[in-house]
């Protein structure tokens, strides 16, 4: 057979002997297990983050700020490398879009961009508000799986996921009827305010069935001084906590305020207690219970049940911030709207976001001056707009720290691919598609037999890894550095991403199937395999000795049958995806 023979129809039938996959599959294991060892301390950089092991890969050949990678002219490898911190996944249509228009006209395309479907609209069209589907979880994750891996607003679902990171809500953590569809309209609403304005991210998030669930405020209920009840706190806490205003006070460039050389924190218990009593007298809205249509609606107020005494809170340094104050006999919506126009306007929000969003798409450990440059963005797009996420994204993504590419070669500069994005950006490269709409990849959390993450399934509002979290013990550590998604990563779950990887490369799942055409074209040759895989997988930051090793292993599968050839592509595949320098992305 020629090497450009079509892939087998059975992509489970993988032959024995000579063209079996034990070797290539060894090698992915033992390469998954050098980031772990790394993560351990076991590595010699100081750093914990594994860096490349030559500086001779194409896309750190040479330095490049965001005055010229911003515009065009850019080279394939450059492209890549800014796709991998800005798109959920991509293709090398992608590379190739991005290289012929540049970064700012490809950003503006993509903010352009409506959503081709609404998570919503997705359960709605295949049939899932069937009365039968009530009190299940069907098709929750065919929905978020298809958006993610197939929906043309790549930029959109990276950031939109990257926001779901931080105001974390999980289909696992609330009992509702309907769950899919409190869910879908949770996730509506962070994707559709993703590029618009924070401020009206805050207002959706405060009003939505599923926060009100999953922090537990839906249905409280003001205090009670004869049985001495109080309201919940829940969200309270967890609003200033984690999803605006975090422990402590913030300079611009996130770093803390410090007073006598001691943090200081934004808030105090008080505070809680007194934030509490604004998220009182909330329920869903409506009592039709056949369909799930009144999940999609913002929650409603009760006014018999809201707190309406005057109440201030925050405001124990005015000279800092002037506090928020509700006057007595507020309704709940003026309630709420002061206090998210309050903590919308708090100097630290700024930079607690913005640096939280950096982690996310581009490093574990930005600069403070990469923080400070975002932050003051979102403080003002430059026309007076506070909380512009378009301009907030582009700030991050053309940052000169962020397109610089000498930072491949850095051991301080970059973050752990999380495993999701590992796996939707295998479906995007070799252009998975689900002609049935099942997409049949399912809850992912296991660590032993998938990827330890899957969205909507977070196993606590704290998610799966936390933005401050260091491994205990490791370089990472003593270098004063954090490692967000090492939360997740230790030796089981590498062997499980790598085993579960192997069954996707090589079966899909269901009939979300990949296309090999042009790696079968071109299987013969391995290093021309490599290096197609190389660039479209991780922006040619492998180096030449590790595609040496993986070429050895290729090398000992025969390319003289269509089976031969199928395996070759599937392991070389694996390899890469198992491979220090792509797990870890510069």
């Amino acid at each position: 057979m020629d090497a450009t023979s079509t892939p087998v129809t059975d992509r489970s039938s993988i032959a024995t002997d000579d063209h079996a996959l034990p070797q290539p599959a060894t090698v992915a294991l033992g390469l998954g297990a050098a980031l772990v060892l790394e993560a351990c301390g076991g590595g010699s950089d100081g750093s914990g983050l594994v860096p490349p092991t030559s500086s001779s890969s194409s896309s750190s050949s040479s330095s490049a700020a965001s005055s010229s990678s911003s515009s065009a002219g850019l080279s394939k490898p450059q492209s890549a490398r800014f796709l991998a911190q800005s798109a959920i996944g991509y293709s090398e249509a992608d590379i190739n879009s991005v290289t012929q228009l540049g970064i700012n006209t490809w950003l503006n395309v993509q903010f352009a961009m409506p959503r081709p479907q609404k998570f919503w609209d997705f359960l709605i069209a295949n049939g899932h508000d069937a009365p039968a589907n009530v009190n299940t979880n069907n098709g929750f994750d065919a929905m978020i799986w298809s958006q993610l891996m197939s929906s043309a607003d790549i930029l959109r679902q990276r950031v939109g996921l990257a926001v779901l990171n931080q105001w974390v809500v999980s289909i696992d953590g609330f009992a509702s009827s309907w769950r899919a569809f409190v869910m879908a309209a949770y996730l509506d609403i962070l994707w559709d305010n993703a590029l618009g304005n924070y401020r009206d991210l805050m207002e959706g998030v405060s009003t939505s069935v599923a926060m009100g669930y999953y922090l537990t405020f839906l249905g409280n209920v003001k205090a009670n001084p004869t049985t001495g009840a109080i309201p919940d706190e829940n969200y309270a806490r967890e609003l200033m906590q984690l999803f605006t205003i975090g422990l402590y006070r913030l300079n611009m460039d996130g770093t803390q305020v410090l007073v006598n050389g001691s943090p200081v924190p934004t808030y105090t218990q008080d505070d809680v207690s007194l934030c509490a009593r604004i998220w009182t007298g909330y329920g869903i809205t409506g009592t039709d219970n056949t369909t799930p249509s009144r999940m999609q609606l913002p929650m409603s107020i009760t006014a018999a049940t809201h707190e309406t005494g005057a109440t201030t809170f925050l405001a124990s340094d005015p000279a800092y911030f002037p506090g928020i104050s509700i006057p007595a006999n507020a309704s709940g919506t003026t309630a709420r709207t002061l206090t998210l126009d309050g903590l919308f306007n708090h100097p630290t929000l700024p930079p607690f976001v913005c640096k939280q969003l950096i982690q996310n798409l581009v490093t574990s450990n930005p600069s403070p001056a990469y923080v400070r440059r975002v932050a003051t963005v979102f403080a003002n797009n430059g026309s007076g707009v506070r909380g512009d996420m378009k301009a907030v994204v582009r700030a991050i993504l053309t940052d000169t720290e962020a397109r610089d590419d000498s930072q491949v070669a850095s051991t301080t500069f970059g973050k752990l691919r999380e495993p999701v994005i590992r796996l939707v950006q295998w479906a995007r490269a070799f252009g998975v598609t689900s002609p049935s709409n099942s997409w049949s990849f399912g809850n992912l959390s296991s660590s032993s037999t998938a990827l330890a993450e899957s969205p909507g399934h977070a196993p606590s509002v704290f998610n799966w890894f936390r933005p401050g979290y260091t491994p205990p013990g490791t370089t990472i550590a003593t270098s004063g550095l954090v490692a967000p998604e090492f939360q997740i990563t230790n030796e089981p779950s590498m062997v499980g991403y790598v085993n579960y990887m192997q069954q996707r490369i090589i079966s899909g799942a269901g009939d979300a199937l990949p296309d090999y055409t042009k790696l079968i074209a071109i299987a013969a040759d391995s290093a021309a395999l490599l290096a197609q895989l190389n660039l479209v997988l991780a922006a040619n930051q492998i180096s030449p000795q590790t595609l040496a090793l993986m070429k050895t292993a290729l090398d000992t599968i025969a390319a003289t049958t269509s089976t031969g050839i199928n395996n070759r592509v599937y392991a070389a595949v694996l390899l890469v995806m198992a491979s220090p320098e792509y797990l870890v992305l510069r």
